[in-house]
């Protein structure tokens, strides 16, 4: 089920108001000496083939940009905590600056949900006289934000409050709650109070529990509605000042001193994500993103995204980039404001722009499209390009992408000094080798390996909460829910393992992702790019240092970094290749087991659309934006009498 979209003319925030409410904190933050602890939820049981080593070398853009705009907001006290470097932190033993903080964010994606519900009830065994206000958000908690709420009577930890958006929808919620607060009131103290007179139901993008005492259980949900989404993503804060805020790399369960120093960041992240574009026009019935931004196309300007890599690159050393995009080429005028806004600064040859070395995502046919602007794109720094190609043929996803397509664009990339890297899809229906057609898995792979894809990630489709077919993928009988009475855990839901599948034998399936894999990655092809290069494609060789430094080399000097430079271009396939090797062995340790429980049998499928146990509606007592079919709260329903209930308001029970 996609989300719905808000009403024309109210989907996006006024200009400026972004701007202006960091502006509005920054006002009250004097008044109020928070500190905050933002917690990345992260399952270690995740790290296979494709993400493995990205998951650990990159800071999520998502607490970061929480962070930059706390941060930005006045509230300096701040602390990012990343479980894939601080896998033992324990919430319920945090202290910053000598005390519990006052707030405790968590994010999450859905495949970490078994750390991030850890970390939730760490917290809820806090002294609720001492207990920080707790808020959870994340792409786990934008579509199902129920999950943050314990339905167990019997047991009911839980968030205060979920935040089913953006920044915007964090900092209205503290200004809401710091415009009530007073004098040294505890923050949760005041968010109590703040919910008890309705304040939050005017503040889009919240889910909060209701209750008939404050500390008792949760009894139902109430849901403010869908965010509005800010336009123009030039009044983002700085993600520069996100990597100031880092937790040090730890094996204690309590937080350091310190944050990690800024000359020890490129330590631990060697690539930074990075906002560029959001929004696709596309809309594949398996994806939620077109739902989300409510067919919105939202960038940064040119000059933006060439401050922000100049900033990281001088203050912390990265100098390379993966941008968060759905579809960098969606849009051909606003691609074009931006690579050419990169060129001009890379053609000054100077630090750091010379250095600067970025990638992202694009679809086949918009890559065909822009392929006259390929020079330009390519002099910014894009250096490799994650295509969605799906299915070679177009049989399972049609994205105007065919073999024909897709093979142009690939050549089209490499001629201009860009490496495609293929994401692929496997399915039901297709085989892992065939010999009249390139339909197999394998066969596609050969193809594309041989257009000069050096990575490759195959995944199987898995329900995508938020998409067109994710109830589908339920009453179908498509999603797996219990293999031999174990039920599918929220870890294995990436794609990795197979878990809906209506194939006869599913095991095969998952054997056959592993095929894959080894065909693509395995020591005969690692010797082969040895000799037959598949990475030595233009401009792989370019001179990344000053014409002025490169002048004050000897003769013997400038022709050894010739040398070394050739050389590494022409070992980047084969480093690949062992990259590749080492995840997989990861992967055959993790998900042949999984393969071994399918053989077995003892399938349980899913008839249904698992939903909330709680009660979920709107502030008025109608239907929730956030409740899928099913959910309780549908029907009508009698008055809740409840402590923090207002007044004047009928609450529907």
């Amino acid at each position: 089920m996609e989300l719905p979209r808000r009403a024309a003319g109210d989907v996006l925030l006024a200009p400026g108001e972004m701007s202006a409410i960091r502006q509005r904190l920054r006002d009250l933050a004097p008044r109020h000496d928070l500190s905050t602890v933002i917690a990345c939820a992260f399952d270690h049981r995740t790290r296979i083939l494709p993400f493995i080593y990205a998951d650990t070398r990159m800071v999520p853009a998502g607490v970061r940009a929480i962070g930059s705009a706390l941060a930005d907001s006045g509230f300096g006290k701040t602390r990012i905590v990343l479980q894939q470097w601080n896998r033992h932190f324990d919430a319920s033993r945090m202290r910053l600056d000598g005390r519990i903080p006052d707030l405790f964010l968590v994010s999450s994606m859905h495949l970490h949900s078994a750390e991030c519900d850890r970390l939730i009830q760490d917290a809820n065994r806090i002294d609720p006289a001492q207990r920080p206000l707790i808020v959870v958000g994340g792409p786990r908690i934008i579509y199902e934000p129920w999950q943050a709420f314990s339905g167990d009577p019997d047991n009911p930890w839980g968030a205060d409050v979920a935040v089913t958006g953006e920044e915007y929808v964090l900092l209205q919620l503290l200004e809401v709650v710091l415009s009530i607060r007073a004098g040294n009131e505890p923050l949760r103290a005041a968010f109590l109070r703040a919910r008890q007179m309705g304040a939050l139901d005017e503040v889009p993008g919240l889910v909060y529990s209701r209750s008939t005492t404050p500390e008792g259980p949760c009894e139902e949900l109430v849901d403010t509605g869908i965010q509005r989404l800010l336009g123009d993503l030039d009044e983002l804060p700085s993600p520069v000042l996100g990597y100031q805020l880092l937790e040090p790399p730890s094996a204690a369960a309590t937080l350091g001193p310190h944050a990690l120093p800024a000359n020890r960041v490129r330590k631990h992240c060697i690539v930074s994500s990075l906002v560029l574009t959001a929004g696709c026009k596309f809309r594949c019935s398996y994806c939620p993103i077109p739902a989300y931004n409510q067919r919105q196309h939202r960038t940064k300007s040119g000059e933006r995204v060439a401050d922000e890599m100049q900033q990281i690159a001088e203050t912390y050393g990265i100098v390379n980039f993966f941008g968060t995009d759905d579809n960098f080429f969606n849009d051909t005028k606003r691609t074009l404001d931006i690579t050419e806004a990169l060129a001009r600064r890379v053609n000054t040859r100077r630090r750091p722009y010379c250095k600067i070395r970025w990638a992202t995502e694009a679809t086949i046919h918009d890559t065909l499209r822009l392929q006259e602007h390929l020079p330009v794109i390519r002099q910014s720094g894009l250096t490799a390009l994650w295509l969605g190609v799906e299915d070679l043929t177009g049989t399972l996803v049609k994205k105007g992408q065919d073999e024909n397509k897709t093979l142009r664009a690939f050549r089209a990339l490499r001629d201009h000094g860009i490496y495609p890297v293929p994401m692929m899809m496997h399915y039901d229906a297709q085989p892992l080798v065939t010999w009249n057609s390139n339909q197999g898995l394998l066969n596609q792979l050969k193809v594309l390996r041989k257009a000069g894809a050096l990575y490759t990630q195959v995944l199987m489709l898995t329900p995508s909460p938020g998409s067109k077919w994710y109830e589908d993928t339920y009453s179908s009988g498509l999603a797996i829910a219990e293999v031999n009475g174990t039920a599918v855990q929220p870890h294995i839901v990436d794609g990795n393992y197979v878990v809906a599948s209506q194939h006869p034998r599913p095991w095969l399936k998952q054997l056959n992702l592993l095929a894959g894999y080894t065909y693509f990655f395995n020591p005969l092809r690692f010797l082969a790019a040895l000799v037959r290069s598949h990475s030595a494609i233009p401009l792989a060789d370019l001179e990344t240092r000053t014409p002025e430094e490169v002048a004050r080399y000897s003769t013997w000097k400038r022709f050894r970094r010739r040398l070394y430079l050739k050389a590494r271009a022409h070992l980047i396939d084969a480093g690949v290749q062992l990259f590749g090797m080492y995840g997989l062995m990861h992967t055959y340790r993790r998900t042949l087991g999984w393969a071994g429980q399918l053989f077995r049998g003892g399938i349980r499928r899913y008839d249904r659309v698992p939903v909330s146990r709680l009660r979920l509606r709107s502030p008025d007592g109608g239907p929730a934006s956030h409740a899928l079919p099913g959910t309780p709260g549908a029907e009508p329903r009698q008055e809740l009498v409840s402590l923090d209930a207002k007044p004047r308001r009928h609450v529907a029970a």
